[in-house]
């Protein structure tokens, strides 16, 4: 082996462990939420967390396979000018958000081995989250309380959703939603930022000054590479999940989630793919080709094209970007089982 660049070996043998503990989870499916009890939790590292405090059933919980920070968040993070980036293909995926000026590009082929970013974007303390098993791209301001909050991965999942812990309190947080569940904070909820999910070249064009991440260790995680290669091509999610799946909709169909008069909503992204653009009250939803997808094949340059979408209301002052997700209809299901979703 030695002419093999000891970075590829690290990365061939990160991407070996990660899928072995992916295949074990599939198999063992729901029976990780024998593992759902604070007593187990305290001896897994959790003595911090308020157990008291809760807005769930504990049995809705499953181990994710990690232990706590076993996908490590990047809480120092590195970026080059999108000038001087060759590795992310123009069609690959990227969470771009502009805060006071300060523009920047999180690739999912990083985003997806780590799932958590903790930074500062325009002086506003963010932090940007990706759940791979939801497809579920979510900024959040991590200052909240008063008081400057980073993030980390719990290892945990709920409703196949990362479930997200603060260092300081070591509160459980909802991805998804951006809820407390567990802990100091149970019921509390984090301010989301607008954002897109969109290309690196639409980023580019966009914000030709802005910034990208980078590994922080090249070597780390073989980058780019999609482990769970085919995934939103099955006909369900992963047995992870144990809950009940939406009857009138693929459970594995992509569908666009924004809130109209406060109340969450989902579009199939199918519809809104055929009609480019469609109105909700003030709030304008559309489509155009030109992104990968970053659960499709191996290599996430050469995943299908599952396209762009844009959010905005209409204001006063024009258009503006607000919050929205784009993720499969059985974790709207799950987390909003009264919602219909929108097919026609």
């Amino acid at each position: 082996m030695g002419d093999v660049p000891m970075r590829h070996i690290q990365s061939v043998l990160a991407y070996a462990a990660f899928t072995a503990i992916l295949a074990a989870l599939l198999v063992l499916g729901t029976a990780a939420a024998s593992l759902a009890s604070p007593q187990t939790w305290r001896s897994q590292g959790w003595s911090k967390t308020d157990f008291s405090k809760t807005a769930i059933d504990f049995n809705e919980i499953l181990s994710g396979g990690p232990p706590k920070d076993g996908i490590p968040s990047i809480d120092s993070p590195k970026f080059k000018s999108v000038a001087d980036v060759q590795d992310v293909g123009v069609t690959e995926p990227v969470i771009g958000i502009e805060i006071n000026g300060d523009a920047r590009a999180y690739p999912l082929g990083i985003l997806i081995w780590h799932e958590i970013v903790n930074d500062t974007v325009g002086k506003v303390p963010v932090t940007i989250t990706y759940c791979p098993l939801c497809n579920s791209a979510i900024v959040f301001e991590r200052k909240f309380d008063g008081v400057l909050h980073d993030f980390g991965t719990t290892g945990k999942l709920r409703n196949s959703d990362l479930v997200m812990y603060d260092r300081q309190t070591e509160s459980w947080w909802q991805q998804f939603t951006g809820e407390a569940i567990v802990g100091k904070y149970t019921g509390k909820s984090l301010k989301s930022i607008p954002a897109r999910l969109e290309s690196f070249k639409r980023f580019k064009a966009r914000h030709p000054q802005g910034q990208v991440l980078i590994p922080t260790n090249p070597g780390l995680r073989d980058y780019g590479r999609n482990p769970y290669v085919g995934y939103d091509t099955r006909s369900v999610p992963y047995p992870l999940f144990a809950g009940e799946l939406p009857k009138d909709i693929d459970p594995m169909a992509r569908v666009v989630v924004v809130k109209i008069d406060g109340a969450p909503t989902a579009v199939a992204l199918e519809l809104l793919r055929t009609q480019g653009k469609l109105t909700l009250g003030d709030v304008t939803l559309s489509w155009e080709k030109g992104q990968n997808s970053a659960l499709d094949q191996q290599g996430i340059k050469s995943g299908r094209d599952v396209g762009n979408v844009i959010a905005q209301r209409k204001t006063a002052n024009g258009m503006i970007n607000i919050v929205y997700d784009v993720t499969f209809a059985f974790v709207f299901h799950a987390f909003h089982p009264k919602r219909p979703i929108r097919q026609g």
